[in-house]
């Protein structure tokens, strides 16, 4: 399968769309907004620039992407506004994702968003003007996207851990798959996939931190948020769960005739969290970049009134995963599927409660 072309999130704004299915992601940016606004701040003091470039990796679609925009350009007004002499920059800001996302539902929303964000900046500095573009870059971050020493901020939230490809040491001489019964790393996965996973992760955080060193400026800065594991150990309970449970979930329609077991055999994810020392490692031989901080939180569940935790997570990763499910199996399994998904969550959240871990990190260009 190739990821490339088939991977993205569910667009629009409909019931199953990752805009109206991205709560989680927000939560978690909103706990650590102030280390990503206080690094863009930092950077910006340092170069003071009048075009600042900035980035946002695996933007995916939604007001959570101009969310974040509206924030990074308060921010840096704010900051010039306390600096003597120096006007607000234009603002670069380049929105990539692969190229099957949803970038229309984005850019729909552009217009009224420009006229409300303008507003708010002549309110704040009437005595200056300046603009800020967006544009969209669509293509793998496992590679070159923008020409050299163009860019001083690169932002990437919960996409890291999507690697470019399954892992193809998953698959013996005959194409099938090694790790079968399993979507990811299990208990009961055999050492070989633990490494297909890591030596793909290898190869592509390696070719990241290559193509970022090449687009940002010296002194420029990375800020990472993406899933992750406590130790070395790839059976980790926070990372490895929601897997799990998806994988009880296929197996589920299996019992019920829904779908083959052949079919779930050969379905594996491309999915890895790394661990502290993993990342550490691949910056460091990389040699770019310094890693300026490193923080570990966990995301509380989510309590609404409408739905359980469970049924949110679930309707989280549909809309997230669907496209790849669909691709495989067919469109007609997903409810079902995501219904089971669901009240497992719940019921296994019920006797433990299990929290994957994230990671945010910061990263200063050489």
């Amino acid at each position: 399968m190739d990821v490339e072309k088939v991977f993205h999130m569910n667009g629009g704004l409909g019931d199953n769309s990752y805009a109206q299915n991205s709560s989680l992601q927000k939560k978690a940016s909103d706990m650590v907004k102030h280390i990503t606004l206080k690094t863009l701040e930092e950077t910006y003091i340092s170069t003071t620039p009048k075009s600042l470039g900035i980035a946002d990796l695996g933007c995916s679609s939604g007001q959570n992407t101009l969310s974040n925009i509206r924030d990074m350009v308060e921010t840096i007004d704010k900051t010039t506004g306390k600096l003597p002499n120096t006007p607000p920059p234009e603002f670069r800001i380049h929105l990539n994702d692969l190229p099957t996302n949803d970038f229309n539902a984005t850019f729909k929303i552009l217009p009224d968003f420009h006229q409300a964000l303008n507003h708010q900046r002549r309110h704040r500095s009437p005595n200056h003007d300046s603009s800020v573009y967006i544009a969209g870059y669509p293509g793998t971050f496992y590679g070159r996207l923008f020409p050299d020493k163009c860019l001083h901020f690169i932002y990437s939230s919960y996409s890291l851990h999507w690697l470019s490809k399954v892992p193809p040491g998953l698959y013996d001489k005959n194409g099938k798959s090694i790790n079968k019964g399993s979507l990811y790393i299990s208990e009961s996965s055999s050492p070989q996939v633990s490494k297909a996973y890591f030596d793909q992760f290898q190869e592509d955080f390696s070719m990241f931190l290559r193509s970022r060193s090449k687009e940002l400026l010296g002194g420029g800065r990375m800020v990472l948020i993406l899933l992750g594991r406590r130790d070395r150990s790839h059976v980790d309970r926070g990372n490895s769960f929601l897997w799990e449970l998806l994988s009880r979930s296929f197996a589920t329609l299996v019992s019920q005739g829904e779908v083959k077991q052949e079919q779930v055999d050969g379905y594996d994810s491309h999915f890895y969290a790394p661990s502290r020392d993993e990342l550490e490692e691949e910056v460091k031989k990389d040699g770019c970049f310094k890693m300026e901080l490193f923080e570990m939180f966990e995301i509380e569940r989510n309590s609404g009134a409408y739905m359980s935790h469970g049924t949110a997570v679930a309707r989280t990763v549909r809309a997230i995963q669907e496209s790849m499910i669909s691709h495989h199996f067919g469109e007609e399994i997903l409810d079902n599927l995501f219904e089971n998904y669901g009240k497992l969550i719940d019921e296994e959240m019920g006797i433990e409660d299990i929290k994957p871990i994230s990671f945010i990190t910061v990263l200063r260009k050489l």
